[in-house]
Formats: C-alpha cells, structure tokens, sequence
C-alpha cells in the first residue's frame, strides 16, 4: 500500500549515504569480511579521552538535585540557562563585546546548522569552501536551496564551491566569487585543519559588507589554535554586522554524546529590510527546540570555570600531541602533509588517486577508517582525512602500520 503523499523532492537529491554513515557502513562490510581485525577508526572524529573529574561531578550532583523538592528542574528557557550564556559570552568570548543575549545554547552545532537553514530559507543563494564539513552542503539540498546535483562536475547547480586548497593558501579567491547571499565558512577548517588568517578574515567580512552576504562561521575546533590566529569572527571589526557564529563543546570538551552547542547572532545584524536578524532566530529556537539538556548544561557551566577550563585545555593537548605524531608519521614517508597543528585534523594528499580508492586500500589493508577526501567536496578528490582523536596507543599502532603499508607501496 502506498499513500498519496510524494516524497520530499528535495530529499531525492541527496547523493548517496551521509559521508559518516557511508564510511560506518564500510566498516561493518569490513568486520564481515574480517571479523577478528582490529580496527583503528581515525574516521569520523569522535573524542575519546575520559571527561575531567570535576565536569562529571557538576553534571552527577545536578542529577542528584533532580531526586529533591529543592534541587528539581523541568523546562529551562529554549535560549539555554542565562549562567551558561553569561559565561560563554565573559570566557569564549572575554573582550570581544559579545552579549549574553546574543547567545544562544543548543544540542550541538550540526544542529545549530539546520536551524539556520531553516531561519534563512529556501531561496537563498549560498556559498561554501571546498572542501568542507559536508553537513553545510547537505542541509542546503534539503532546505531547498542547492537545486540539481551535476554529475559531470560533481557539484550542485545552486551552490557556489569556493576552492579552498593549497594553491590558494586554504583561502577562496574572492575575486573570483560570485554574490552569494550566505557564506558558510569554517576555521579551523574540517578537513583541512586549516586556521584562516587574520588578514584572510579581514577579507571575508570586507567581501561579506560589500556583498550584503551572511557569513555562517563555524569555530568548533577553535579551541585548538596554537598560532596567532583569530578564534572568532568577532575579533575582526565589523563582524557583527554581517556574521553568526556556530560553536560547540563536543571537541573542546568531548562532549560528543553529552550534546552542546551555541550559536552567537549579534544585535547589529539585520536583513535587507533592517530587521534584526536575532529575533527570527530566536523564534526558531522558540518554536523548534525546547533546550539544551539542563544535565549537559550544567557539565558546559563547569567547563567554563577557571579549573574546568585548564582541565578541558589538558585534553585538547592530548589530542594535539596525537595529531603530531601522525604528521611526523605521514611526512615521513614523503607524503605531502597539511594540518595537525591547529586542529585535530591531517589532510594528506595522494596525487592523481581517487580518494575512495585511497580509503579502500588502507582499510583492507591495515585495518585503519579514513575519511576519503571527496566526501568534503570535489577539492578532496586527491585527499584523506586523518582524525587525531583516539587513545595514544591506537594513535602510534596507526601511525606504524600506515608507515609499513606506504613504505611497501614506495618500494
């Protein structure tokens, strides 16, 4: 029996799988073929470190309170709890003017990204680097807004990919651009690990004004900035006339099941008929979300204290020194290298190879879960992913069988 509502048109668009779930798939093929390896999955970036003791604390001794008169809470305010949006504005973002009203405490900042899909619309026209987080692509097939996928290049008609590789220094040519009316943009950049320039960010929010664009920036692995590069779009005057900021606990904090995320909409960004662009998005928070988990939100407040932050701060060195001995691995071997040093993320390059091919080869042959490249856009074709999130001992058992399998190919 079929009933005589069509499927979402939109939905038909879809290419394939979404990439994470494919690469799962793959996996669970590869059990069944080989069902006593031990798989490394360095795929989809999924923490791994324990949480600090006395984040677990805050959230246990939450929970306890639920269990009294007293301590019990129900429904908290779809903005999220007005000390967590305080403290995100006075730590994440000391000096940059940032208000508590301003921010806004989520699920998470995939969850964050639909959201603001559906703030925006259907009828936009958007722009996103290439390659970057699929999420951002995906979301706009489903909105409405990407229209036919072209097989023969690979893209959507709608879409503009900004090439973002490094010819370019991981930087869209601007000149080149079109007028796109909403510009997601990622920094660090996933995959690419690459941290933008304050100049480059400059040239985004200049390009953004002249344009009348949105700029959708994304800071989740913010936190793992080494160098002297911004950590928020807000450090760059004028952003808050033209951006919003996504972020998330899930790799500052490992929080990737605990579900946290905030979104920053300055008060000074308007849509073309002057409207501030805050109170629509607070009107989707209003009617599509019903808060953060007050549980996780009490773990996020912890975070943010001065001993909960220097703990957090400790994890994000683990991984960073993960990252570091993947790179020295990887480049080792003469393989060209990039990333690794202001995210947890190893973008390395395999010329003339199709990625998926690339991704096959090393699964089957050393039981190790990449990311092929392509799953980022068409500018990952050569490339893989190489997540540093993982436990110190599959770090360096990685980084030997990866060494063996390339110097076997060499030689």
């Amino acid at each position: 029996h079929c009933t005589k509502v069509p499927r979402n048109s939109n939905l038909e668009k879809l290419q394939h799988g979404y990439l994470f779930p494919e690469i799962e798939r793959h996996e669970h093929m590869h059990l069944e073929k080989y069902p006593h390896a031990n798989i490394i999955d360095l795929g989809i970036g999924d923490t791994t470190e324990p949480l600090p003791t006395m984040v677990t604390s805050s959230m246990v001794d939450f929970v306890r309170g639920l269990s009294t008169s007293k301590g019990y809470r129900g429904y908290g305010p779809e903005q999220g709890e007005q000390a967590l949006r305080k403290a995100i504005a006075d730590v994440y973002y000391k000096d940059l003017g940032i208000k508590p009203t301003e921010v806004f405490v989520s699920d998470g900042a995939q969850c964050d990204i639909t959201r603001l899909q559906l703030l925006m619309g259907p009828n936009l026209k958007i722009a996103v680097q290439d390659p970057s987080f699929p999420a951002y692509i995906d979301s706009s097939v489903i909105i409405g807004q990407a229209g036919d996928f072209l097989d023969k290049v690979g893209k959507y008609k709608n879409i503009e990919y900004m090439k973002c590789g490094p010819q370019t220094n991981f930087f869209p040519d601007l000149h080149k651009a079109s007028r796109p009316e909403l510009i997601f943009f990622c920094s660090p950049n996933n995959p690419t690990g690459h941290a933008a320039t304050r100049k480059q960010l400059e040239q985004l929010v200049d390009f953004a004004k002249v344009n009348g664009s949105i700029i959708i920036y994304d800071s989740a692995y913010s936190a793992y900035i080494t160098d002297d590069s911004p950590k928020s779009i807000f450090e760059i005057p004028g952003a808050r006339e033209v951006a919003i900021e996504v972020s998330s606990f899930s790799k500052f904090a490992g929080f990737t099941g605990v579900r946290l995320g905030w979104t920053v909409v300055p008060e000074e960004l308007l849509y073309s008929n002057g409207f501030p662009v805050v109170h629509d998005f607070n009107r989707i928070m209003c009617t599509c979300f019903n808060g953060a988990s007050n549980i996780a939100q009490a773990g996020g407040l912890a975070c943010l204290s001065p001993e909960g932050f220097r703990a957090v701060k400790s994890l994000i060195n683990y991984y960073m020194e993960n990252a570091r001995i993947l790179v020295n691995a990887l480049a080792s071997l003469g393989l060209t290298v990039y990333g690794g040093k202001n995210a947890p993320y190893v973008w390395v390059h395999f010329p003339g190879s199709k990625s998926w091919n690339v991704f096959a080869e090393i699964l089957e042959k050393t039981h190790i879960i990449t990311v092929p490249g392509s799953g980022f856009g068409p500018g990952g074709e050569e490339y893989i992913r190489v997540s540093a999130f993982g436990q110190r001992d599959s770090i360096i058992e990685a980084s030997e069988r990866l060494k063996y399998l390339l110097y076997q190919q060499k030689n």
